[in-house]
């Protein structure tokens, strides 16, 4: 049984178990990720009549995708698997996109791209898949201008939602090959926005401060 999770855009949980997807649920909301994450899986659990003791994978979309969504979906994998005491396997959101659309019987080269905000899009490039059938990535993910994506593909897909069930899907495959397509580093593709600040130096006092402050402490 597999729980999928992806916050690279919108927000979308899957449960799958064997060869189909059991339940799906999806927000297209991409600024309220940690306000539906949890009510999502809760209800995915409720609709398919699953305990979470009944998961033996957490599979979650490591993007690319604005950091905030990202570490949303990221933290909630963690946690459930580290819950449930389960295997979490870490996936492209742009690979799941792309092999669903191979797994429907496509072929040729396919481009998925996403919106990255600030008229910018983050892009990836596919030409195939594999013998184990897992999407063969030939570039990206990268950002480029809207305006400005290079034609290298024969389709082109731009969804609004990466649906779960497609990540659930390719974990599914990785865990079928025993194969790994990601570190479980998520795909930020800019720094985040918010950094911390550097600490304030605390000036030393000098002799003289010193000195002032003994003859200060006898009188």
């Amino acid at each position: 049984m597999i729980l999928a999770i992806d916050t690279s855009a919108g927000t979308s949980v899957a449960l799958r178990a064997g060869a189909g997807t059991l339940v799906q649920r999806d927000s297209e909301d991409p600024m309220r990720h940690a306000e539906a994450i949890g009510p999502l899986i809760a209800d995915v659990l409720a609709t398919a009549e699953i305990e979470p003791t009944a998961v033996d994978v957490v599979a979650v979309g490591v993007g690319p995708g604005p950091f905030t969504g990202l570490r949303v979906g990221i933290a909630a994998g963690e946690a459930f698997a580290l819950g449930r005491g389960c295997a979490l396997v870490p996936v492209p959101s742009h690979d799941a996109v792309a092999f669903g659309w191979y797994a429907a019987g496509n072929a040729g080269r396919l481009q998925v791209v996403t919106d990255a905000r600030r008229r910018e899009v983050a892009v990836s490039d596919y030409d195939g898949v594999d013998a184990d059938g897992v999407p063969v990535r030939v570039g990206g993910p990268v950002l480029h201008l809207r305006t400005e994506v290079p034609e290298a593909s024969d389709v082109r897909i731009e969804p609004t939602q990466i649906a779960a069930g497609d990540v659930a899907r390719l974990a599914a495959a990785l865990c079928d090959t025993g194969r790994s397509l990601s570190d479980g580093a998520a795909i930020y593709l800019r720094p985040p926005d918010v950094t911390l600040a550097a600490p304030k130096q605390v000036a030393q006092p000098t002799r003289a401060d010193r000195d002032h402050t003994a003859d200060r402490g006898r009188r």
